[in-house]
């Protein structure tokens, strides 16, 4: 049985788009949203190079 609710990261490589796409084929649509910065230590400092995106989604009844 598949979990209620979990967890899409977008990928490096795809779009907001493609990754609500993948959600829906799995069978989950969306229910919130956040957004975290990557740090990569650069000269002994934390510097932002990408913001990761995660949808949680809710598993779709069948009814």
């Amino acid at each position: 049985m598949a979990k209620k609710t979990i967890w899409y990261e977008v990928e490096e490589t795809e779009t907001i788009s493609e990754c609500l796409e993948r959600m829906q084929k799995d069978g989950y649509m969306p229910a919130g949203r956040k957004e975290e910065p990557l740090f990569q230590m650069i000269e002994g400092k934390p510097v932002p190079i990408r913001q990761l995106i995660k949808f949680k989604g809710i598993l779709m009844s069948n009814e």
